[in-house]
């Protein structure tokens, strides 16, 4: 059976995710209290895997507790720290407990992360890990010809930064994902909508690659500064820092920006993937003021 998501992407609705982050630790209490607020606000919840390459919970686990939750899960699944037999032990783990909507990322680099002396495996990147879904979908054990339990059912998705300064490149390692299975692609968060425009019409569409723009919430003019300094391709432009800047409220100016992203962009591709870290529960009211209604319970 279908996700939610799977669903909505492929009639050609209007398809919304958010993100969560696993703590770093063992209680997931204070991850589930904010994927509580996407409840019927979007039609997946996705869960990172070592972002940044940092330590945090299993995304795997966390999916799970959201499905027990009835929350719908979307696994980001990086390559990074995990030789193929884990990662093949992770895809066919997660569809036996329910988990099918798939994000395939490489992974950020261990030097990004606080543990740099870390030891990063990388054998799979992105489009191995979607070829290998592809495979597993189709029913074919890697070695044995073919799972002898059947296929999986796992739709998977995968990552894109519509600023990227080589579009040819761009271009080329999106064609290979479309290639490799993927069924639809986030993007990194985007803030020139003339970017996402071109990416959609010269990239995505022709490929038929359903699109969700990436929407990231910010907080004040010292956040948004800090992110163009230390995330690699934030391009943050200075207009909108000047807002957060002078507004009395940067928190809500940081909503409304956020809110006009998601009404303009939801002109241009299917959907948006909303990221708010550390305030999740601010979601549901950008989605307010952008207009975008709750879900059909």
């Amino acid at each position: 059976m279908a996700t939610a998501l799977q669903r909505a992407i492929e009639s050609g609705q209007q398809a919304i995710t958010a993100e969560v982050m696993p703590p770093r630790g063992g209680d997931p209490s204070h991850a589930l209290a904010m994927a509580e607020h996407l409840r019927g606000r979007v039609h997946g919840i996705n869960v990172t895997d070592g972002s940044r390459a940092v330590m945090r919970m299993s995304s795997l686990a966390v999916c799970r507790l959201l499905l027990d939750r009835g929350l719908e899960p979307v696994l980001q699944m990086a390559c990074r720290d995990r030789n193929r037999l884990a990662l093949q032990a992770d895809l066919l783990g997660a569809h036996a407990l329910g988990i099918h909507n798939l994000l395939c990322l490489t992974g950020d680099p261990v030097r990004a992360g606080d543990q740099a002396d870390a030891r990063p495996v990388n054998e799979f990147e992105s489009v191995k890990l979607l070829r290998q879904v592809k495979a597993f979908n189709q029913g074919k054990d890697p070695v044995k010809a073919e799972l002898l339990d059947g296929p999986t059912t796992l739709f998977a998705g995968c990552a894109a930064d519509s600023h990227s300064r080589s579009w040819s490149g761009l271009q080329r390692r999106l064609q290979r994902k479309q290639e490799a299975g993927a069924r639809f692609v986030q993007t990194q968060m985007v803030m020139d909508p003339a970017a996402l425009e071109r990416f959609q019409v010269e990239l995505a569409g022709p490929m038929n690659l359903p699109v969700l723009a990436g929407v990231f919430l910010l907080k004040s003019a010292k956040n948004a500064r800090f992110i163009n300094r230390v995330v690699p391709g934030a391009c943050i432009p200075e207009t909108l820092i000047e807002r957060l800047e002078s507004a009395d409220n940067p928190a809500l100016e940081g909503v409304a920006i956020a809110a006009e992203q998601v009404k303009r962009y939801l002109g241009i591709v299917q959907g948006v993937h909303l990221m708010a870290i550390k305030a999740e529960e601010r979601i549901p009211l950008v989605l307010d003021q952008a207009g975008v209604s709750s879900l059909p319970g």
